[in-house]
């Protein structure tokens, strides 16, 4: 690897995927320098860690001239898969605890009598319910009953739940009963992270906003301590350029907004690479293409047409391999945030 023209600014590019870390380093001249090293499960941050200093030191540069770091990473949806994720409460309204349950009548395998739903995130005990009840107009029918909502958090602490979330019916038309409900439980419950439907998706669909919900709180503390790792190694380096994640849709969020809502960031390493196709076509002047992305766990491909690639406003996860809006779905936890539609299978390079 030949040494890196003097140059006072770089732009820093990190994929982690299953078997392989990789780190790209961008020079304002357009130079590109690359490393490769194994990821290191289970602390990802690690591999970053070493990959980066290490093309530093090659390079002979210094960490103060990385201006812009930007992280793409399959901690999100691997935990997931891997049912490696937080222990979580829920809260509903009355008459709605096993909305999860229930779901939607899909499924991948429409005659095979013998199909079975993954789990629900949240076991039953830990589903509570409490009085209250917003209408559809947004007009209050029944209060908040606070001391259930009291007595549901002793029961989220005795029972040690790592994560909450709270979905109250109509709570887009009027929030007011969720965050007081939210905030209630933050007070009692210091340090476990509690999500409010109405902060990820205020609208209807109680089982789709329920899943979504869910799916945040049980990824929360794993990503949470994961982007709080991987800042401490940056700052160790001396990158001082703030941490920016690839979102599902393509675009970058800051590290500390991703913490608090990682369903953003869960196909964030597959939707690096589509991003990638995508420019390149632009750059050479072709507009229709297949993006084909083999990983060491899974393979992946996505349909670019005229330049574009497809955005859909939902996404399934933890049923196995994502198999994109054009497949049959039913097979995972709807998650409703916009994701770069993407194909894929478990058949990767390893």
């Amino acid at each position: 690897m030949t040494r890196a023209a003097a140059d006072p600014s770089y732009r820093l590019g990190v994929d982690i995927g299953g078997t392989f870390t990789d780190v790209v380093l961008m020079s304002t001249d357009g130079s590109i320098f690359s490393k490769k090293v194994l990821s290191t499960p289970p602390d990802y941050s690690e591999g970053i860690e070493t990959g980066v200093s290490a093309l530093l030191a090659e390079l002979n540069i210094a960490a103060s001239q990385i201006r812009e770091f930007v992280h793409a990473t399959t901690v999100a949806t691997n935990t997931i898969i891997e049912r490696k994720g937080a222990k979580v409460g829920l809260l509903t309204t009355r008459g709605f605890r096993d909305v999860l349950e229930i779901g939607r009548f899909r499924t991948p395998k429409l005659y095979d009598m013998t199909y079975k739903k993954p789990a629900p995130l949240v076991d039953r005990h830990l589903r509570l319910e409490v009085d209250e009840r917003i209408a559809a107009d947004g007009s209050v029918i029944t209060a908040l009953d606070e001391v259930a909502t009291t007595a549901a958090a002793k029961v989220f602490a005795a029972e040690g739940v790592e994560a909450i979330s709270v979905t109250f019916i109509n709570s887009y038309a009027n929030a007011a009963h969720e965050r007081r409900a939210a905030e209630m439980l933050r007070q009692f419950l210091p340090g476990v992270p509690v999500t409010a439907s109405v902060d990820l998706l205020p609208q209807l669909g109680e089982y789709e906003r329920t899943s979504t919900t869910v799916v945040n709180s049980y990824i929360r503390p794993v990503v949470e301590r994961y982007v709080s790792a991987l800042k401490a190694r940056l700052d160790r380096l001396g990158i001082q350029a703030p941490l920016m994640i690839m979102q599902s849709s393509g675009g970058i969020s800051p590290g500390d907004v991703v913490a608090r809502q990682p369903i953003d960031i869960i196909e964030s390493g597959p939707a690096a690479g589509v991003l990638g196709g995508q420019r390149l076509g632009v750059k050479i002047g072709i507009g229709d293409m297949l993006v084909f992305d083999m990983g060491g766990t899974t393979a992946k491909a996505t349909v670019i047409e005229k330049h574009a690639f497809s955005l859909c406003p939902e996404t399934e996860v933890g049923g196995g391999a994502a198999l994109g809006t054009r497949m049959i779905k039913g097979a995972g936890y709807p998650v409703q945030v916009p994701t770069i539609d993407i194909a894929e299978v478990g058949a990767g390079g390893g």
